[in-house]
């Protein structure tokens, strides 16, 4: 598998990550009150998840660019 092929494969993985994690953080938001202690906590993750997806698309880009 190429790298290019390896980073889509990661992205997908990472997409799923951050698309649970906004959810995670939507549901909690309905919720509310309930579950406010978990609010940082929950937005943090989310944060995380899309940081990381938001990276690896760069690194993907950057690949592209140099087989182009």
């Amino acid at each position: 598998m190429s790298d290019v092929e390896t980073l889509k494969a990661e992205i997908k993985k990472l997409s799923a990550r951050a698309m649970n994690a906004k959810m995670n953080l939507h549901d909690l938001s309905e919720e509310l009150p309930i579950g406010w202690q978990t609010v940082l906590d929950v937005a943090q993750k989310t944060h995380d998840a899309f940081a990381a997806l938001e990276a690896k698309r760069a690194e993907l880009k950057a690949a592209e660019s140099a087989t182009a």
